[in-house]
């Protein structure tokens, strides 16, 4: 499909996915929400894409939902359009390849959301983050869901009680993101991040995302017992004997993907 709302572009194993409104701070419109689920499907269906960046346009990352579209409309109206967007975050967990959050001025609500439903995400020393629906009468609840799985119960709750925007700092301090660097160097550090990654078997790095989020709501037996199974395919994997044997001859890899 065309794209209206955002840009996608792909350098080498690294796929970029920009929201491009910034008029609106890049807020997630019901037709934004579609098209980043388009280029989703599209980039997990690339066997060539390891790693998937989020960047925006203009001076804020995300500020949640488009508003103007939460006015006078249906039930029906609204359910769907969260539905839409629980799946859109759900995709970025799905998709086969590592996703990152390139984060830069104010990550709101369901901006939020997106940043803490990354595999990954950096930050740069403007950055703010924050679920500010109770100050409109609107609690986070579908943010509460990534938020709370990022960073746990007291933090998520001061979060979505509070309203207030936290730091950079404090997100990096909370477990939000992983990195907080000057606004230079932004871009860098994240293309850095992403390279490193892609320099890894794509077929080791998807299986480690999918074992990641299939283990992480297990108990600690179950979770054992998924992992013994999942890492002794994974030695049955060309990749796995060839990065060993690569190791151990004191080389670099070849991978197949397979």
């Amino acid at each position: 499909m065309e794209y209206q709302n955002i840009l996608v572009e792909t350098r080498g194993p690294i796929g970029l996915l920009t929201l491009n409104s910034p008029k609106t701070v890049n807020a997630l419109s019901k037709n934004m929400i579609k098209e980043i689920i388009s280029a989703l499907e599209h980039f997990g269906s690339d066997n060539t894409l390891k790693v998937i960046v989020f960047k925006t346009s203009g001076k804020h990352f995300c500020s949640g939902h488009n508003l103007s579209e939460m006015v006078d409309g249906s039930r029906s109206e609204y359910k769907f359009i969260f539905e839409q967007c629980s799946k859109m975050m759900q995709l970025v967990h799905k998709i086969p390849q590592t996703t990152i959050a390139q984060v830069h001025g104010v990550a709101t609500a369901a901006g939020c959301q997106l940043a803490a439903t990354c595999d990954l995400a950096i930050a740069d020393e403007t950055a703010k983050f924050g679920t500010p629906g109770v100050r409109i009468g609107l609690f986070c609840t579908t943010p509460m869901v990534a938020l709370s799985r990022a960073i746990g119960r007291k933090r998520a709750l001061e979060m979505l009680l509070t309203g207030r925007l936290f730091s950079a700092e404090e997100a990096e301090r909370y477990g939000l993101v992983n990195r907080v660097v000057p606004e230079a160097e932004l871009e860098s550090a994240t293309m850095e991040m992403a390279a490193t990654i892609a320099e890894a078997s794509s077929l080791v790095l998807q299986l480690g995302k999918h074992a990641f989020y299939s283990q992480i709501e297990l108990d600690e037996p179950r979770a054992y017992e998924y992992a013994n199974n999942v890492i002794t395919l994974n030695l049955m994997a060309e990749d796995a004997q060839e990065g060993i044997k690569a190791f151990l001859e004191k080389r670099k890899p070849t991978w197949k993907g397979c």
